[in-house]
């Protein structure tokens, strides 16, 4: 079986990829992640990955003039390592539509909200302040439309009278991490080939 060469980007502690990283290690899982390119150096999941032995790589937003430079370059760098398919897990850049247009159905994204609800950023104090009992995490095809792409899974969680952003995001963070390795899986072994 040829499995999908993967790519992750991030910007943070890499808890999502790390899931994807421990998934791809079964030699029956249908994508393998060979690349983490982060947009900041100090991230964490950069070592995270690293421990794993895949290849990372730091492009800096701040090196670049202009959104497309940078986006250029990610491309560039995904392109050099026969990347086919890329994931967003925690990248806290807002991607052109031209970047996304490269990528078009090869470019998924975890989202903390069960979408169409709670688009953008502070979504766990978005569900809470409305009121929500449920709330959830939704991973999607990335589309110029912040949040708005086909949907390729969710999971719920609930929210309790008494939670904060933080318990429940950390309750939904638990259901992220088994969503995306399902996610992707599901779209690796309908992707077809570049």
């Amino acid at each position: 079986m040829k499995r999908v060469r993967t790519g992750i980007l991030i910007s943070g502690r890499g808890t999502n990829m790390s899931a994807l990283i421990e998934a791809a290690k079964a030699s029956a899982y249908p994508a393998e992640i060979v690349l983490v390119i982060s947009n900041i150096a100090e991230a964490g999941g950069l070592a995270r990955a690293a421990e794993a032995g895949i290849p990372t790589s730091t492009i800096s937003h701040r090196d670049y003039a202009t959104r497309e430079a940078f986006e250029a370059e990610i491309d560039r760098v995904l392109r050099g390592s026969d990347v086919e398919l890329v994931c967003l897990a925690g990248f806290m850049r807002v991607l052109t539509t031209g970047f996304i247009a490269k990528w078009q159905g090869r470019l998924l994204n975890i989202h903390p909200s069960l979408l169409p609800a709670f688009r953008g950023l502070h979504t766990h104090e978005q569900a809470i302040a409305a009121g929500a009992t449920v709330h959830g995490c939704t991973v999607h095809h990335v589309v110029p439309e912040l949040d708005a792409g086909p949907i390729i899974a969710q999971a719920s969680a609930p929210v309790f009278a008494n939670d904060t952003p933080d318990s429940l995001a950390a309750r939904v963070l638990t259901q992220e991490v088994k969503l995306y390795p399902l996610a992707l899986a599901k779209t690796a072994k309908s992707l077809r080939p570049l």
